[in-house]
């Protein structure tokens, strides 16, 4: 892993307005709604740059007054977004910022979300006229994720060949599956990102990937059937171990592990494979104020502990504990620019700090 201080980031996706009703309303008997902007990439490089790593973020939005918000609220967290690209309505006639409305649960009922990211701007953007070279050049760390594929085939292509570009210049390349089943079919986002695999390095989540136990007999099976939710020590460390075998280029493997006995209160866990060997976090249980971004708040940790050198196990009790506060703020992104709170909550210190 690239541990310098000025170690440089880099992130591409899609960044969206989101709305929310007030005080854990329903959106059918709300007539005010908290604007906010989000997206799990846009999460990542917002959690790094408060916390004082050299981030950028690309993506496409259309050059109207919702595009230039979204670029504004990210630069004011002092992401770079030069790269970022304000589309034309002949460049993508749609002409739109991707939202979502949000209508956050409380006690027994979940949180919803409703999708209206349908023809976004960077869905439709032409990504063959991007030099990726010129793009990633100077950079040391690529993280992309499985939502930016599932928008458009412009956009899976345009993934895969950050990938590819990432790895020829040397980049630590990190990869987050995050399924969303409303953008495709399980087995799409798993054919996919399957192929993502041989470029990465740092792997969060253990899906949605094949992980064939004879990948010219797929009938045999896949090695994480009947691994459950909740794995143990043993389990985990089984599915790592496969992965690593199967992509000997995988240099880190992290998983949260969420136990939720109501939709207020949870409890958070982690496991990371990493230089040979599986860790274990501490468990932390928490009540939630605003549990989206939750694992990009998990993902923005370990590459933070990651580029920091960390020791291993503060690597992932960081993450989770990074995680963990992210469920106490509102908006998408983990907004803290001190890593000594984050630090008092992974060693379980709460008391009020003077």
């Amino acid at each position: 892993m690239n541990s310098k201080k000025d170690a440089k980031f880099i992130t591409m996706g899609e960044i969206l307005l989101r709305l929310t009703p007030p005080n854990y309303g329903k959106i059918v008997v709300s007539n005010v709604f908290e604007a906010n902007y989000g997206g799990s990439e846009a999460n990542i490089a917002l959690a790094l740059s408060n916390l004082g790593v050299d981030s950028t973020f690309f993506s496409v939005v259309p050059d109207n007054s919702l595009g230039k918000a979204a670029i504004r609220m990210l630069r004011s967290n002092d992401v770079h977004c030069t790269p970022v690209l304000l589309s034309t309505p002949e460049q993508t006639p749609s002409h739109r910022l991707g939202t979502y409305y949000l209508e956050t649960g409380y006690g027994i009922r979940p949180s919803k979300v409703t999708y209206d990211r349908k023809h976004s701007a960077i869905s439709e953007f032409d990504f063959s006229t991007v030099d990726l070279d010129s793009l990633l050049e100077n950079f040391d760390w690529l993280h992309l994720s499985g939502i930016t594929p599932a928008l458009s085939p412009s956009c899976a292509r345009f993934v895969l060949d950050c990938l590819k570009t990432a790895k020829e210049k040397g980049l630590t390349v990190s990869f987050d599956g995050n399924f969303r089943s409303t953008l495709w079919t399980w087995e799409q986002a798993r054919d996919f990102c399957t192929r993502c695999l041989p470029y990465v390095d740092v792997l969060f989540g253990i899906e949605p990937y094949h992980l064939w136990k004879d990948e010219s007999d797929p009938s045999l099976g896949d090695w994480k059937d009947g691994v459950p939710l909740q794995p143990d020590f043993e389990q985990q460390e089984a599915v790592f171990r496969h992965f690593v075998e199967r992509y000997p280029n995988l240099k880190c493997i992290a998983r949260h592990v969420r136990t939720a006995p109501s939709v207020s209160e949870n409890s958070l866990k982690a496991y990371m494979w990493y230089e040979g060997r599986t860790y274990e976090s501490k468990q932390f249980s928490f009540h939630i104020l605003d549990r989206v971004g939750g694992g990009d708040a998990f993902a923005s940790g370990l590459i933070y502990a990651m580029i920091k050198n960390f020791p291993a196990q503060d690597m992932v009790d960081f993450a989770v504990a990074s995680s963990v506060i992210k469920h106490t703020i509102h908006g998408d992104a983990n907004i803290i620019d001190d890593e000594q709170l984050i630090r008092n909550i992974m060693n379980m210190n709460y008391d009020i700090k003077r």
